[in-house]
């Protein structure tokens, strides 16, 4: 009894500091968030928070619960955004559309540059305004970036040259917006923290 006794008190030992530990308390709370939002079907935030949630200690329960729920609404969301962003969209510039140095930088340009974008791919044209001529000039697989995101577990592509960009759509699915986010070379995937390059299209 005497050498069960030290047993039993080690084991409650490491029970109560496994439930106190602040790393599994904080993603045990960001877990709980993210299925709260879920639940309210508001699937951008629930999958940013399980995404976080799943980082924290990837190898524990919630941390693996929370990778299959990343997984699931991935397709969900993915497929939300393709089916606003199949079709042909012209740049507008880098500014938003709203803004006058895009409409000057418009205004000034002697060719129209189009994306044309569909089920597995995106076709990047260009027009020449006055002769209406349309060019292509490349074509790029729509493959998705699913490791290391930088913003988005969801909506970040990557382009053959190793360029990976965030993708978002405005509410009314007519403002396509694009953000160079990061880049991946043999070392893994580069953030890119400032003075990113991005674009903005116009649904055409």
């Amino acid at each position: 009894m005497k050498k069960t006794f030290p047993l039993i008190v080690f084991l409650i030992s490491l029970q109560f500091f496994g439930q106190n530990d602040p790393k599994t308390a904080f993603q045990k709370s960001k877990y709980e968030l993210a299925v709260s939002y879920y639940k309210k079907a508001d699937f951008t935030k629930a999958i940013d928070l399980f995404s976080l949630a799943a980082n924290i200690k990837p190898e524990s329960e919630i941390g693996q619960e929370a990778i299959k729920k990343v997984d699931t609404l991935r397709e969900v969301l993915r497929k939300e955004i393709l089916d606003q962003a199949v079709g042909t969209w012209k740049k507008s510039g880098n500014q938003p559309v709203w803004s006058s140095t895009a409409v000057n930088n418009e205004n000034q340009s002697t060719v129209e540059e189009l994306i044309e974008i569909k089920e597995d791919q995106i076709l990047f044209y260009e027009v020449d305004k006055k002769t209406k001529t349309k060019k292509l000039l490349k074509t790029e697989n729509l493959i998705y970036n699913d490791a290391n995101n930088t913003v988005s577990p969801f909506s970040e592509i990557i382009l053959s040259d190793g360029t990976i960009w965030n993708c978002s759509i405005s509410e009314k699915a007519d403002v396509l917006h694009v953000v160079n986010v990061a880049v991946k070379t043999e070392d893994g995937i580069e953030k890119i923290k400032s003075d990113n390059e991005e674009s903005y299209y116009i649904k055409n």
